[in-house]
């Protein structure tokens, strides 16, 4: 039950309930960003991702080496 991200499977059944959401702090009080959870459990290693205004809604899941690709980071691949 998983869908390839760059080469590398993301599980898409994950359980979500017990991540740690973390959200810029150059954000402020308002809630317009989106917030991260970075996934090391024993069968799932990825980076999940929500709007921050609706923590309850739809959550997109990708593959580490995908996320740090995204932030242009190339310590992160």
């Amino acid at each position: 039950m998983s869908k390839p991200s760059m080469g590398v499977a993301v599980p898409h059944d994950v359980d979500l309930s017990e991540a740690c959401w973390r959200k810029s702090s150059y954000s402020g009080g308002a809630n317009d960003c989106v917030e991260v959870a970075y996934l090391m459990g024993a069968e799932s290693v990825g980076v999940a991702i929500r709007d921050s205004k609706c923590a309850w809604g739809p959550v997109l899941l990708v593959a580490p080496s995908s996320f740090a690709a995204f932030l242009g980071d190339p310590q992160l691949r």
